[in-house]
């Protein structure tokens, strides 16, 4: 979440008309992430999130408001988008496909326990079940065909030795297509700044401008290699295990994702070196902007490479 598109509290005022959610309060905007504009509203009537779409189009944002909706009302606790007047989930503000949803309490957790890795294997488990009944698909934007497409504009900002690794992994995983594993709709960016906790409970899941349908196994591994690493990407067995088990009491693995878990670890790392490569090497202008070091994931994929042996296998 960043700010690209700066919206004056005059702006927004004259926006809120077609919103019944009372009069505008306070505007600050949200210093965190790389993809959207994003703004903190306080109002008369509530606590809301603002956010302004600098890639994603208003054919394309359908698909991840009515998502979220689907999920809030099926019990999992996404942020629901508001209607305005006219009954859309969707606006225009300063040129921009706009929305506007509910602030969900709680706080991310920067070091998570494996109580709270526990708690999140269980929503993410929910989250999928509930997807089953979406009717709405979308093909995964950062996915394989993303991985090879962008590989020429990022490849001359690499070292040999990272490049080679880069095009070595992107050949790897294209031997993989797991066309028998489970999909459906899922997050795909499951990172601990996008949950919120009271305590050990999870009381928000937000930002699903990832989400796509896609592969379930695949969502898991992108929550794993994100919740239950230690400093150098190393995978701590007692997070990744309590986060697991609680994901397969929901929902169970089959055969085909328990043989498939190695590689799909790997492919949810090479997804996010390969993004935040792009974003470091050729980032867009904005007025608050926060690059993440494309180091981070690259150091995972080599770690779960190189100890494929030591990874917790998937049970239940």
């Amino acid at each position: 979440m960043s700010v690209f598109t700066t919206v004056s509290p005059d702006d927004l005022q004259h926006w809120l008309q077609d919103y019944a959610i009372g009069e505008l309060q306070d505007l600050r905007g949200i210093a965190a992430g790389i993809e959207n504009t994003n703004y903190f509203v306080t109002t008369s009537n509530g606590r809301y999130v603002l956010t302004l779409f600098e890639k994603l189009t208003a054919l394309e944002l359908p698909f991840y408001l009515n998502l979220m909706a689907h999920l809030a009302e099926r019990g999992v606790p996404s942020a629901h988008p508001l209607a305005n007047r006219a009954g859309r989930y969707l606006g225009t503000l300063k040129g921009k496909p706009a929305a506007l949803v509910a602030r969900l309490d709680g706080s991310d957790v920067s070091a998570p326990t494996a109580a709270q890795c526990a708690a999140v294997g269980a929503v993410l488990a929910r989250l999928h079940l509930a997807g089953e009944s979406y009717p709405a698909t979308m093909d995964n934007p950062r996915g394989p065909k993303w991985w090879t497409g962008v590989l020429p504009e990022i490849l001359p900002f690499l070292p040999a030795p990272e490049a080679a690794l880069l095009q070595d992994e992107v050949r790897f995983q294209s031997q993989y297509r797991f066309s028998d594993l489970p999909r459906g709709a899922i997050h795909a960016d499951l990172f601990r700044d996008n949950v919120l906790f009271a305590g050990d409970r999870v009381a928000g899941v937000i930002d699903f401008y990832f989400a796509c349908t896609d592969v379930l196994l695949y969502d898991i591994a992108i929550t794993v290699n994100d919740w239950c690493i230690v400093g150098d990407g190393a995978l701590d067995n007692a997070r990744a295990r309590a986060l697991l088990d609680a994901y397969a009491a929901v929902r169970p693995y089959t055969a085909v994702e328990r043989g498939a878990w190695p590689v799909m670890l790997r492919a949810a790392a090479l997804r996010f070196w390969v993004s935040r490569l792009y974003d470091f090497h050729l980032p867009r202008t904005g007025e608050m902007t926060h690059a993440k070091d494309p180091g981070h994931f690259r150091r995972i994929l080599e770690l779960r490479i190189r100890e494929e042996d030591l990874l917790p296998v998937l049970t239940g």
